[in-house]
């Protein structure tokens, strides 16, 4: 079963009877989810051509990148005023379900020495960060092919107000959070 199926027909109605919540459109849902990935070190290294980490987010995520440039100078980083420096997808809808079930299936378990993640890493508005160390984690990254390995940051935006009912939700749609 699909992840929004599974939203919809089991998560939904038990969230609504656990949070004691009337109104169905009150249950938190997800909203959207940010993939992003800084690429200054890969362009203090030398990489000029940027393609590479644009085509490998393609395939992870399904859509095309935006390349994000700088917008001021900073010397200590050497980075200069319209540089990239970072590739960014905004997730929504089918996309963004099918991301989350391949990231909570095959991703998670495939990443090595993992015991779950964290739960500190709300925002206190509901929202939850996790990173990720090497992009080689995805099963649509060949490694052999690869010239730079880089991280990527995820962003899940809920609409839950707070971290207690965000937490509820990541869970049950089920998200390895480690156990006390």
């Amino acid at each position: 079963m699909k992840l929004k199926e599974k939203y919809s027909k089991e998560i939904l109605p038990a969230l609504q009877k656990d949070l004691g919540i009337k109104n169905v459109n009150a249950v938190p849902k997800i909203t959207k989810v940010i993939v992003n990935a800084g690429l200054g070190s890969a362009y203090t290294s030398g990489i000029k051509d940027f393609t590479e980490f644009a085509e490998n987010f393609k395939a992870i995520t399904g859509q095309s990148p935006i390349i994000r440039k700088s917008k001021k100078a900073i010397s200590n980083f050497k980075l200069r005023e319209g540089l990239p420096n970072g590739v960014m997808v905004t997730l929504r809808g089918a996309k963004m379900y099918d991301f989350l079930d391949k990231l909570i299936n095959i991703v998670f378990p495939r990443i090595r020495d993992f015991r779950g993640i964290s739960k500190k890493s709300f925002d206190g508005r509901g929202n939850y960060s996790v990173g990720i160390k090497e992009h080689t984690v995805f099963p649509e990254i060949n490694p052999d092919d690869l010239n730079k390995i880089h991280g990527l940051q995820i962003c899940v935006n809920t609409n839950a107000g707070n971290d207690k009912d965000a937490l509820a939700l990541l869970t049950a749609l089920g998200f390895p959070f480690k156990k006390k």
